[in-house]
């Protein structure tokens, strides 16, 4: 072919082969650029190391540090080792447990927030900056159920961070992580925010920002930045079947540790707001049986005695749909709600109440300092029995059973038979306290609303079990 017939081709190959560039150029282009971010910012993240004495007595008894420490499928972010056995003063043989872990540096008088579970039980505590000088670290205080540490050293115009708001952070956006994974220093990581207000398994306190940021041991306590270089949340846990980064890393939002760190400062301890009550979740069938449009809100399963809720007038059976005007889309955004609150603070609480909304308007009291269970048990034996159609055999609670179960009626299960009570997996020693939204008082009451009991239509019961109260829903198909 001659050279003037390929003409035609040649201006066209150059074409694509110019808009192919373009379109490369404009690709790189939409992909940030962290160095300047990276270069501002990791000045201010130190690495962490502790060391903690443990008697060789303590190691033989299978006391060691558990490097599992979260709940189930979840890691802590250090790794500790165990060097060879120097002898204490006293002659006894001891071991030094090294944990690694990363923080950030938020005032230049030396002010430092980490994790809790970095600087758990430590002896002393070591923050190295970035031009690997090293530091002994106070322990301001700590808060474990929101894993936040203050640390303070002493130092004059240190590097600080620069500090956002987590509250304007969208899902989708850019984050970056800065830490000590493994021990390699100010390692670099990138990713976006995957969602906000995640709840997590024992951590009810913190709306964790979800990321696929990698997150591996030795990250954990350091700084999670956005686009503008500003901390919005630490680094905290991932999620795993392996052992290692999976694609899900949770950070605890900046705000909620700043409040922790001021309150740490100021009192050396921190105070949450507390209602008093043990909620569960709304399916579809439990929106159903209390005439909910649509799933949402916090079921109220059980009320504590003298707790605020119960002076406030809240009751078992009600739902929350919001407090202070923030709604409840699912019943884990309740606790952190009110947990934001101070002891002697107003919640003003939209409920709905067979079937009818209202407001209540209740005083939120102070988080007890102990976290032992504050639901009473229950005991097992009856005076007085009755059947019905759910194929249970029922008995009266004494006054006892009541007074220990802080309950004004109910009926407690002795024998479970073929039928819907064992398809829904009731056992003997279940305690029913209401069923199809009625409070239950005796065995014949119970036994004359189980036999109204609506066909193939949701139906409600609150069930304690062990002392813990939950609602279940069945249909009755005949």
């Amino acid at each position: 072919m001659s050279i003037p017939r390929l003409k035609p081709y040649l201006s066209m190959f150059a074409a694509v082969l110019m808009l192919g560039q373009a379109l490369v150029a404009q690709a790189q282009e939409a992909l940030p650029d962290f160095t300047t971010l990276v270069e501002q910012a990791s000045p201010a993240v130190v690495n962490i190391s502790t060391k903690q004495k443990l008697p060789d007595r303590r190691i033989a008894q299978g006391q060691m540090p558990d490097l599992e420490g979260l709940p189930p499928m979840f890691r802590e972010f250090f790794e500790r080792s165990l060097p060879q056995q120097p002898r204490s003063p006293r002659g006894d043989r001891q071991r030094e447990a090294q944990s690694l872990g990363s923080g950030f540096i938020i005032s230049a008088d030396g002010y430092v927030l980490t994790n809790n579970h970095v600087v758990a039980d430590a002896d002393e505590i070591i923050v190295r900056l970035s031009d690997r000088s090293e530091l002994q670290a106070k322990l301001v205080g700590t808060d474990p159920r929101t894993d936040v540490a203050l640390l303070k050293v002493e130092g004059k115009n240190l590097p600080i961070v620069k500090l956002g708001d987590s509250q304007k952070l969208k899902v989708g956006e850019w984050v970056l992580a800065i830490g000590s994974p493994f021990g390699f220093d100010h390692s670099v990581t990138k990713g976006i925010v995957s969602a906000k207000g995640r709840t997590l398994p024992n951590d009810s306190y913190v709306p964790f920002i979800q990321t696929d940021v990698a997150i591996n041991p030795g990250n954990s306590g350091g700084p999670l930045f956005n686009m503008d270089g500003e901390v919005v949340g630490i680094n905290s846990q991932i999620f795993t079947r392996s052992g290692g980064f999976m694609g899900l890393s949770f950070a605890i939002p900046i705000d909620v540790a700043l409040d922790v760190s001021n309150q740490l400062k100021k009192d050396g301890k921190v105070s949450r707001g507390w209602l008093g009550v043990v909620i569960q979740e709304v399916n579809k069938d439990l929106a159903e049986s209390f005439g909910l449009d649509k799933p949402a809100g916090a079921l109220v399963a059980q009320v504590l005695d003298d707790g605020p809720a119960a002076k406030g007038g809240l009751q078992v059976g009600d739902v929350i749909l919001s407090m202070n005007g923030k709604p409840i889309v699912m019943s884990a955004d309740l606790p952190h709600l009110v947990g934001s609150l101070k002891d002697g603070d107003k919640a003003k609480l939209e409920i709905i109440r067979n079937g009818k909304r209202q407001n209540l308007d209740i005083a939120v009291g102070a988080l007890p300092d102990d976290d032992a269970d504050l639901t009473p048990g229950a005991k097992k034996d009856g005076v007085e029995r009755s059947s019905n159609r759910l194929g249970v055999s029922v008995a009266e609670l004494t006054a006892e059973q009541k007074k220990s179960l802080e309950l004004k009626g109910g009926v407690m299960i002795k024998e479970v038979q073929d039928g819907p009570a064992a398809l829904i997996g009731l056992r003997p020693g279940d305690v029913i306290s209401h069923l199809n939204n009625q409070a239950i008082l005796s065995t014949k009451q119970f036994t004359e609303i189980a036999k109204e009991l609506p066909k193939n239509r949701s139906v409600s019961m609150r069930v304690l079990r062990q002392g813990r109260a939950s609602f279940i829903t069945f249909k009755l198909a005949d």
